[in-house]
């Protein structure tokens, strides 16, 4: 008998691809979510322009389930909405991890009530399935989830070590009275859980210090679609004489933040003026003085439409992501799909290897950054290579080839 999964996703995450991937693989029993535009009355959201709803629908007018028979898909339109517009009003890091735990418990309570049909496992994602997973198991059924993001105890220690650093980049974090019960909720989804799915060896290794059951999990790398650049990468030649007449173009992509490591791009952006030009793409998080520094030296863009990121990998030499604290980051895949050489740390969850489709740094590491920016900017035909190793490298991080990942890992529950 071939497997069925019930998936129960939150919100759009890498536009519902799981659910999406299981149904062409004929695994989907029911995708089981909270608001999209695909089904129900929110469907009449595709009827308005975007840009004429008011932020709180414009959230959930992307929401939209390409690929999957409506027949296939529940949706708790009363239960997401009334989540959707709490969490804007939650006036501290407290209540907003409240109103989380509330989410995770009401959406497996009712999907649990809605029942199994025909399923043989279930597969959830971290903090969300704590009690579809401990009823998957009751009935016999196979226990997946996936751990999106190093866990909680990881990231929270991390991030507060950032804090501590770059005390005015961020305010600080306040106390959370709920945070604890979080982490133990994500923490006991381990326990649950049959299979732990995870984006990269930091994930997993953050199961492991933890405490974590690491035997239980499996490395899928993501995937992403992306369109190849049409034109052949750049000849040495023409990269020598680029670099002779302009600098290095480096490019940064994500929530302009702490967790990103957006004050070490700031440290080389300083200490390369002249040599590199930096952009940083993504909703600028940092309070205003941080931003005020930022701009001294850094392009902001601000937030850029999906349809228009192909251009900006196309204006740049190199991706830059020094992150402190990731699953995956599918920003580099994006990358490394239109031909830059990654430069981040192993925090970030990246696919590539160090020295041939780019180099991973130290986290919080300025002196081994600067180096490595620099000695692209000074040799044209190593950054050709990298390119070169780079394009061949996404050929493996297709949409396609994440769905080959993902159905070989579940199907070691056969």
């Amino acid at each position: 008998m071939s497997q069925k999964f019930i998936v129960a996703q939150l919100g759009a995450r890498m536009h519902y691809a799981v659910p999406r991937l299981l149904h062409e693989a004929g695994q989907l029993e029911r995708l089981f979510t909270d608001v999209t535009v695909t089904s129900g009355w929110p469907r009449l959201l595709n009827l308005i322009p975007q840009s004429l709803l008011p932020a709180s629908a414009q959230r959930f007018a992307t929401r939209k389930v390409d690929g999957i028979p409506k027949a296939r898909i529940t949706a708790f339109t009363s239960f997401g909405l009334k989540f959707g517009s709490l969490l804007p009003r939650c006036k501290n890091k407290a209540e907003a991890t409240k109103l989380y735990l509330w989410a995770g418990e009401e959406f497996c309570r009712l999907i649990v009530a809605r029942g199994f049909g025909g399923a043989t496992g279930v597969y959830t994602f971290n903090t969300a399935g704590l009690e579809l997973l401990r009823a998957a198991k009751a009935r016999g059924l196979h226990a997946v989830m996936e751990q999106t993001i190093a866990p909680k105890r990881i990231e929270e220690k991390l991030l507060a070590e950032e804090h501590e650093r770059w005390k005015d980049w961020e305010d600080a974090p306040e106390k959370d009275v709920w945070e604890e019960k979080l982490m133990g909720r994500e923490e006991a989804e381990w326990q649950a859980a049959d299979l732990i799915l995870c984006g990269s060896q930091f994930v997993a290794e953050g199961i492991r210090q933890c405490g974590g059951p690491v035997e239980k999990c499996a490395m899928v790398p993501y995937g992403v679609d992306v369109a190849k650049a049409k034109a052949e990468m750049p000849k040495t030649e023409m990269l020598k004489a680029e670099m002779g007449n302009r600098p290095l173009r480096v490019l940064t992509v994500g929530a302009v933040g702490l967790r990103k490591g957006s004050p070490y791009v700031l440290e080389a952006a300083k200490r390369l003026k002249g040599m590199a030009t930096f952009r940083m793409v993504g909703p600028v998080l940092v309070s205003p003085e941080a931003q005020t520094k930022l701009r001294e030296h850094i392009e902001l863009t601000g937030v850029v439409p999906r349809s228009a990121m192909h251009e900006q990998f196309a204006w740049a030499n190199v991706f830059l992501l020094p992150s402190i604290c990731e699953g995956s980051a599918t920003a580099t895949y994006e990358a490394l799909a239109c031909g830059l050489p990654v430069i981040c740390t192993a925090n970030t969850g990246s696919v590539i290897t160090d020295g041939e489709q780019g180099f991973i740094v130290p986290p919080r590491a300025i002196d081994p950054l600067i180096e490595r920016l620099s000695q692209l900017r000074e040799s044209p035909e190593e950054l050709a290579d990298l390119s070169k190793a780079a394009l061949k490298l996404s050929e493996h991080c297709t949409v396609a080839a994440y769905a080959q990942r993902l159905l070989a890992a579940l199907s070691a529950l056969s």
